[in-house]
């Protein structure tokens, strides 16, 4: 090999070329996976480190030898990636005047990362390319492409910082293409970035939106309704919740779901029990796992409530200060808004034995919910009570969105203050006959019949 690339490196410069490119085929026509990689090495640093060959005789090589392994001239990966990462290795010294082949040798490698399972390997040799070169135009749909097979490499390992920041890149470019099977792509990764960055919501109404795509696999678009089930139950309790709940609940799919009978529930206001819970655990992810941290303000606000239930009968049913996970937080809420179903009020010590908290922690879990209009109550501190509002409007509207049961219209007179002022008249009214009843049960009250 050595004699020969002597021989051709005194060549005229117009001759060197081709004689360097039919080296290629010889070194591959080899038996001996050692000589192989030992002959393209020699080949690749002759042409590409020694003055003699010129810059454009090596380009001319290199982009031949790239073909010839994205052609599969060596069938053993173990072999074509030893000869890959090699020959980068040799050309990272004048990698600037080689920026085209690097790319094609790059791909390829990410190729072969990838097939083996190497998720985090592949990303960083696809991030290693080099997509704004001056010397050739890479047109932004590629661009694309690039990044969000990078989204979705690191997801795969769940490095969810990095491959938003790529997802980021991707956004400004999706524009620029009408590529039906890059944009569903790209919607699959927005989903799943919500998801990795808790915006369980989010990511349940895009999941859901993904999973009644045509042109998506019916395995995959099962998948995306799991996902869909399993970001809406970790989602935080509210009208919001309620309302995607509502939508994958009537979507009949989701009856043959594992995940259908805590959906039921959680859509239905019913109380969950913990080997429901335990059961829904299993089937969660990693990231979905994560472990909640209690803020020095709660666990402040929660232990200097407990000090004014010490003087109680009943000792405290449970020392835990607030939830753990994320589940775990999701779970708590949608009981504490089921409760709010069930019972007109209940009290602080109540509460906590249902959420499994203090009683300090169930008042200020309520306090929170009532503050971000998740939760329509009061709290009574001296008492020691949370009062439950009913919500007639939100139910309704539940109802509605959900397509369960008739909901009896009511007449819309395009007036919102007339409702609110007839609802009032209607509630005071309700009042003053509770009142009257209390009496006259009381034997404080008494009606006379009126003379003829």
């Amino acid at each position: 090999m050595e004699s020969k690339l002597a021989q051709y490196s005194a060549l005229a410069q117009k001759d060197k070329g081709p004689a360097f490119i039919s080296l290629i085929p010889e070194i591959f026509a080899q038996s001996d996976p050692a000589v192989i990689s030992k002959s393209i090495h020699t080949l690749v640093d002759t042409v590409i480190n020694h003055d003699n060959a010129g810059l454009v005789v090596g380009r001319q090589v290199l982009s031949e030898l790239v073909k010839a392994l994205g052609e599969g001239a060596i069938i053993d990966n173990e072999l074509r990636k030893r000869v890959v990462e090699d020959t980068l290795e040799t050309v990272q010294p004048r990698i600037v005047s080689y920026e085209e082949q690097v790319n094609g040798l790059k791909f390829q490698l990410a190729d072969l990362f990838e097939q083996e399972e190497e998720w985090s390997d592949a990303a960083r040799v696809l991030m290693s390319t080099s997509l704004e070169s001056g010397q050739r135009s890479i047109s932004d749909v590629d661009k694309l492409r690039v990044y969000i097979r990078v989204v979705r490499l690191l997801l795969e390992d769940e490095e969810s910082v990095q491959a938003e920041t790529y997802y980021n890149r991707a956004a400004l470019l999706i524009h620029s293409t009408t590529d039906r099977e890059i944009i569903l792509q790209f919607k699959l990764c927005q989903a799943r970035i919500s998801d990795y960055n808790r915006k369980f919501l989010e990511a349940a109404s895009r999941y859901h939106e993904l999973s009644y795509v045509g042109e998506i696999d019916e395995e995959e678009r099962r998948h995306m309704l799991t996902a869909a089930v399993t970001c809406a139950v970790l989602a935080p309790a509210g009208p919001n919740r309620s309302r995607v709940l509502a939508s994958l609940y009537r979507d009949e799919r989701s009856a043959d779901l594992s995940t259908y009978n805590i959906l039921s529930k959680m859509f239905l206001d019913h109380i969950l029990r913990p080997a429901e819970v335990k059961e829904f655990e299993q089937t969660l992810k990693p990231h979905q796992l994560a472990k909640v941290a209690i803020s020095s303000n709660d666990r402040l606000a929660s232990a200097s409530n407990d000090d004014s239930y010490n003087d109680d009968n009943e000792p405290a049913t449970s020392t835990r200060t607030g939830p753990s996970t994320v589940l775990d937080r999701a779970v708590m809420e949608h009981n504490l808004l089921a409760s709010s179903k069930i019972y007109n009020n209940i009290t602080f010590r109540g509460l906590g034995a249902l959420l499994d908290l203090t009683p300090g922690a169930a008042e200020n879990m309520a306090r929170k919910m009532i503050e971000q209009g998740r939760l329509r109550g009061t709290i009574d501190q001296v008492d020691k009570l949370i009062w439950f509002e009913s919500d007639r409007e939100e139910d309704d509207a539940q109802g509605k969105a959900g397509g369960l049961g008739d909901v009896e219209a009511a007449e819309d007179t395009g007036a919102p203050f007339t409702k609110r002022w007839d609802a009032q008249i209607r509630l005071t009214a309700a009042n003053a006959e509770s009142i009257v009843q209390h009496l006259i049960e009381r034997g404080l009250v008494q009606i006379t019949a009126s003379a003829a």
